[in-house]
Parts: structure tokens; C-alpha cells; sequence
């Protein structure tokens, strides 16, 4: 890769970097080409987008980024790096703790999501926890439901007994 193709592979990570929020750095060393591959496939069935990146690429790439913080990412960049990214803050956590099932890799090496750094593997359960933006939604939705169909019963039941003691 000469001096021009590198500038440009920085300027597109750059791109990448600033138009996402939630970025995962991964271990995926040791993986056979076969794991990597259901790897891949179980990624783009989450929409996740994986892709190995070379690690000074994407220092320089997070140093220049909008947000600052990116740059906490820094010193995740040892050995190889996949760079995840994901519209569902928790999707490649899931995706990795699914896929270590049959084995200690992928790891995580860090993370970025909604502004928030987590680093090493140690967070994995911390991030698969975390709630999606529908999830919180449907919770939102689910709590302000509930007093409603509460009175809603309350008063059907009511009217039941009304009638019953009419009749």
C-alpha cells in the first residue's frame, strides 16, 4: 500500500468513524478461516458491518475523528483489529458472546456506544445488556400502558357488577 492509498484508507475510515456512534474493536486472531466466515455471515444477518482493519490506519483515523473521545480507542490497537459497526448499540456484543460459545474468540477488544468507552473483554456482558433504542421504547410504551388498561379494567369490571346486581 503506498503513501496515497493509505491517506485515502484513513480519510474513508474517518468518514466511517464520524457517521457512526456505537464502534466495536474486536479480536478475531486465531479464528480459521471458517469461524471468521460465520463470523461474517452471523454479522450481516445482524446488520453489522465487519470489516479487518490495519491498526495505524485507524489510530490515525480516531485521532482525526469529531469526537475526541475516539481517541480513548488508542491503546485497544494491539494484534489484530476487526472494526465493527452497528445501528443497535448491543448487536456485535450478542453476536460475539453467541458466537465464544465454542471457544474463547472473538474478544472484545474495546468499544464506543452513545459516547461511552468500554474497554477490554471484560465489558461483553455490560454492552450485551445494554437496551437498544426500540427496547426502551417498547418499555416506555409498555409502563405508560399499564395504569391505563388497570382503570380501563377496573371500570369494565365495575360495569359488569352493575349489571349483574340489575338484573
Amino acid at each position: 500500500m503506498n503513501k496515497q492509498e493509505k491517506t485515502q484508507e484513513i480519510e474513508r475510515l474517518v468518514e466511517v468513524l464520524n457517521a457512526n456512534t456505537k464502534i466495536y474493536l474486536a479480536d478475531c486472531s486465531s479464528l480459521t478461516v471458517e469461524k471468521v466466515g460465520q463470523l461474517r455471515r452471523s454479522c450481516f444477518e445482524k446488520k453489522v458491518s465487519m470489516q479487518v482493519v490495519k491498526n495505524t490506519l485507524l489510530a490515525k483515523a480516531l485521532e482525526r475523528a469529531n469526537d475526541s473521545k475516539l481517541a480513548e480507542l488508542i491503546p485497544a490497537l494491539k494484534g489484530e483489529t476487526a472494526l465493527m459497526l452497528t445501528e443497535v448499540s448491543n448487536a456485535p456484543a450478542k453476536i460475539i458472546k453467541e458466537f465464544r460459545k465454542g471457544g474463547d474468540k472473538p474478544k472484545i477488544k474495546a468499544a464506543y456506544v452513545e459516547e461511552m468507552i468500554f474497554m477490554g473483554d471484560e465489558s461483553l456482558d455490560a454492552l450485551a445488556g445494554l437496551k437498544s433504542k426500540n427496547e426502551l421504547i417498547g418499555e416506555v410504551i409498555g409502563l405508560l400502558q399499564s395504569p391505563i388498561q388497570r382503570v380501563i379494567g377496573g371500570l369494565e369490571n365495575k360495569f359488569k357488577d352493575s349489571e349483574e346486581a340489575a338484573a
